[in-house]
């Protein structure tokens, strides 16, 4: 899925992010998937610290998902507060107090 498959009104993308990659996935066995994206151009410049791993954690309902981005996120940075996103997803992001990138969602059956 590119940045431009989810703008809108709401949540307009600029041009030079709307080809950008907002997520992939490499399915690596039973309900596991390896993901990715790229950064956006509005984060500022990208760094070496930009080319980073982020582990994507799906949860089993909007409680389990507080429950994990509040317990992991403890002493961290917040980039993307758990809320409902665009997609239909309940989704955060942040960098736990060791700096490793997480990302937790869960979505409705």
């Amino acid at each position: 899925m590119r940045y431009k498959d989810m703008s809108s009104a709401e949540f307009p993308i600029g041009e030079t992010d709307a080809k950008r990659i907002m997520h992939i996935a490499l399915p690596i066995g039973s309900g596991s998937n390896l993901m990715g994206s790229d950064v956006l151009e509005v984060m500022g410049n990208v760094t070496e610290d930009d080319n980073r791993n982020t582990i994507s954690i799906s949860a089993q309902s909007r409680e389990e998902a507080d429950k994990l981005f509040n317990g992991l996120s403890a002493g961290g940075r917040i980039e993307m507060p758990i809320a409902d996103g665009p997609l239909g997803s309940y989704f955060g992001m942040f960098a736990d107090k060791f700096g490793v990138e997480w990302m937790v969602d869960f979505t409705q059956s």
